[in-house]
């Protein structure tokens, strides 16, 4: 079974700096203008408190915080709640280059195992991880829509932000990254979608060696992913609390209220 994590944390938080999110508190204020997501302050903890908890519920050992180079927030807080249950290990990501950069960042620190990767401002659910770290070789955990929306904080018009799984049986065809609403609207309730919640094996990485930037300048994990020769898709039905913006705290506040966090 995989029992190593990468968390991206390292996002420029452009969504999170906007205005928005009335009555926050000034923890969590200070947190938004910094951009630093996965250190919002949620009730008695931190959001990658939560994370880090929940992965280790799965059976995550080891974890690894892909950051910026100015990293000392999370060097600090990691300090203050000394985690005994995983190793967490930090790989800097020198330049925000995008996710397959971000994710080339903590190859060292993998130590050629195979491993899982997640978005460091996204809670996922212990359920679908567990799935997720018994795959055998590269695999894609998806989301079927109509319950990511009814399971998580993700409304429905949001969706088009993500990406549409297309698949054969269980293997992968092709990752639709932003559907318009025809394509949308054809794919339904039951259509998987992708919330950035992988698993690799050490053929991610040449793969992230190989690829180009994208029209947007950054170098993109679903360009590598489209690299590896076979990725297995696991359908899931549940929820993701996402934070992304300063209008989410409020609601993923709201349903993490008396969850156990033990590190």
């Amino acid at each position: 079974m995989i029992t190593t994590a990468v968390l991206l944390a390292r996002g420029l938080g452009s969504r999170m700096r906007a205005a928005g999110g009335d009555g926050l508190s000034a923890e969590q204020a200070a947190a938004a203008a910094s951009g630093h997501k996965a250190l919002m302050p949620i009730g008695e903890h931190r959001l990658i408190d939560y994370s880090l908890s929940a992965l280790a519920d799965a059976g995550i050992r080891r974890a690894v915080l892909v950051v910026a180079p100015e990293h000392e927030e999370f060097t600090r807080h990691l300090a203050e709640v000394a985690p005994s249950r995983l190793e967490v290990l930090l790989a800097v990501q020198e330049e925000p280059r995008g996710t397959a950069d971000a994710v080339a960042s903590a190859r060292e620190a993998v130590a050629g195992e195979p491993f899982i990767m997640v978005n460091g401002d996204n809670l996922y659910p212990g359920e679908g991880i567990a799935r997720l770290l018994q795959a055998q070789g590269n695999a894609l955990l998806g989301f079927e829509r109509g319950a990511l929306v009814s399971g998580g904080n993700i409304p429905a018009d949001r969706i088009a932000a993500f990406a549409l799984i297309e698949r054969s049986g269980d293997l992968l065809d092709r990752i639709v990254e932003k559907p318009d609403a025809a394509t949308l609207a054809a794919a339904g309730e039951d259509a998987l979608v992708s919330m950035n919640a992988f698993a690799f094996t050490s053929e991610i990485f040449e793969a992230c060696d190989r690829i180009e930037p994208s029209p947007r300048g950054e170098l993109e994990i679903v360009d590598a992913v489209r690299e590896l020769e076979k990725v297995q898709v696991i359908p899931f039905a549940g929820g993701v609390l996402d934070l992304s913006r300063r209008d989410d705290i409020d609601e993923v506040e709201r349903r993490l209220s008396g969850t156990e966090v033990t590190l």
